[in-house]
């Protein structure tokens, strides 16, 4: 084993004990090791031939690339050597299709990727190389049952470290811990890198060890380079967010300096700069930095930062114009954090009584976004999801099965939380609540403000009710059914 893995006990024992804590999401961003790299082009499955054959992938991967960027220039010219059919050339001009998805936030790279991959495929069928591309494309795309296919074939046939990274990725997806972790590992033996230390870093932030996430990470931007500017910016994004919750402020605008620097139109790194910018009470600059990150990404993660702190900043019409968006695009374009989004509206009007917000409506589409997701993945952020849903809905019991999954990690996360909080609480779990809400009031700065009013709310409901309690029985908050 890598020696600063062993150091750092990855799969130590000790290590999956830990009992207390990140997407997406990403967030969350569920897991996805968006700008985290790719391998270097596999030089032994090169078959080239004299002429590109007539199929429709080919035909797609080879259309006319227009843009004037490097990375513009570096897809045109790779079109031009695969238009020889070469099974390489096609590989590499894939990958730089998904360095452009990433770099400009628009999935439809991802198409053409995959149309690289099929043409790929279409001239030589067992090219290893383009079925790695085809896999982590399709894993992009959350089809993950067919990246799992793949990933399964690729570690079988030949077990090299980006098939395993593939293999963990899916598994981490589909809510197979251990399988990730030992896959992972098995990447970081093979090959310690950027790629396989923030996959690392990521595992130990979703066992609960912040500390040693930070470190990998730390340890991922040291193997990384420049010459991939926006990996480094990534792997700086996520130190960003692990100072953040550890609540060094400073260190966090730090990392996202060093992210910026790197790639100043990292979408990812001016949200986590907007949260920070928040967590210090900058609301004018949380409004700067949230808008160009909503504009180079407009998911509902970046919009519903944005809407929060345009409430803040006093601008109610921008903000509810900011909503309309997320309620019209989210549906498509990230149906979970929408879900989630549409939930949290509604138990904030509830907790106001205000009857007359049209959020109730949106529930049952809060309730369908998150069952559809539970059917693709089943990591903790979906568990959550469907339970946020279903206790927005009012169905208790079922909202308190998808918690405790979705807190059976150990994750320190202060959303998960608030989530265990108020669904124990409306449980009668009032011990429980009170234990969930202290912790998610010690790292509130990872909540949005939304979130974080809930939170208030909740907190001075439960008071209520100890105090109610205390009177009618004279004695402390009830501890009992405690989610695990």
């Amino acid at each position: 084993m890598n020696k600063p893995l062993a150091r750092l006990g990855f799969l130590s024992s000790s290590h999956l004990r830990l009992s207390a804590l990140l997407l997406a999401g990403v967030t969350a961003i569920g897991f996805a090791v968006r700008g985290a790299g790719e391998p270097t082009v596999d030089r032994t499955d090169d078959v080239a031939l004299s002429e590109a054959p007539a199929s429709a992938s080919c035909t797609v991967a080879l259309a006319p690339h227009a843009g004037s960027s490097r990375l513009d220039v570096d897809i045109a010219r790779a079109q031009a050597l695969a238009a020889d059919a070469g099974v390489l050339q096609l590989e590499a001009l894939g990958w730089l299709f998904v360095a452009k998805a990433r770099q400009s936030y628009d999935p439809g790279f991802y198409k053409l990727a995959e149309a690289s991959a099929d043409c790929a495929l279409e001239i030589d069928s067992g090219s290893h190389a383009a079925k790695l591309l085809r896999g982590h494309v399709l894993y992009s795309m959350h089809r993950f049952a067919e990246a799992g296919a793949i990933a399964e074939r690729l570690t079988t046939e030949r077990e090299t470290a980006f098939d395993f990274g593939l293999l963990g990725d899916v598994a981490l997806s589909q809510g197979r811990t251990q399988d990730a972790i030992v896959a992972y590992q098995r990447m970081v033996d093979l090959k310690p890198n950027l790629q396989s230390y923030s996959r690392a870093a990521h595992i130990r932030w979703l066992k609960g060890d912040l500390d040693g996430a930070n470190e990998l990470m730390r340890m991922a931007a040291g193997a990384g380079t420049l010459r991939d500017p926006e990996s480094q910016a990534w792997v700086w994004a996520q130190i960003a967010t692990f100072e953040l919750q550890a609540g060094n402020l400073d260190a966090a605008h730090e990392a996202t300096a060093v992210a910026l620097s790197a790639f100043p139109e990292h979408a990812p790194a001016l949200l986590v700069r907007g949260r920070v910018h928040l967590a210090r009470g900058e609301i004018a600059e949380s409004v700067v930095a949230l808008e160009r990150a909503a504009t180079l990404n407009p998911l509902p993660e970046y919009g519903w930062a944005l809407a929060d702190v345009l409430y803040l900043a006093g601008r109610d019409e921008a903000a509810r114009r900011v909503e309309t968006t997320i309620e019209t695009r989210g549906p498509i374009d990230d149906p979970r954090t929408t879900s989630l989004y549409l939930s949290t509206r509604a138990l904030a009007a509830r907790q106001r009584d205000d009857g007359g917000d049209d959020s109730f409506g949106r529930l049952p589409d809060a309730l369908l976004l998150a069952e559809r997701e539970i059917e693709k993945r089943a990591d903790v952020y979906t568990r959550d999801t469907v339970a946020w849903a279903l206790a927005a809905s009012g169905d208790v019991e079922g909202a308190r099965d998808h918690m405790a999954g979705a807190v059976s990690e150990g994750t320190e996360d202060a959303r998960l939380y608030l989530h265990a909080g108020v669904i124990a609480a409306r449980a009668g779990n009032l011990g429980a609540a009170d234990d969930w809400f202290r912790k998610a009031k010690a790292i509130e700065q990872m909540l949005l403000p939304s979130e974080q009013n809930v939170l208030e709310r909740a907190l001075e409901s439960l008071r209520e009710q100890a105090l109610n309690s205390e009177g009618r029985r004279g004695t402390e908050v009830p501890r009992q059914e405690r989610m695990q």
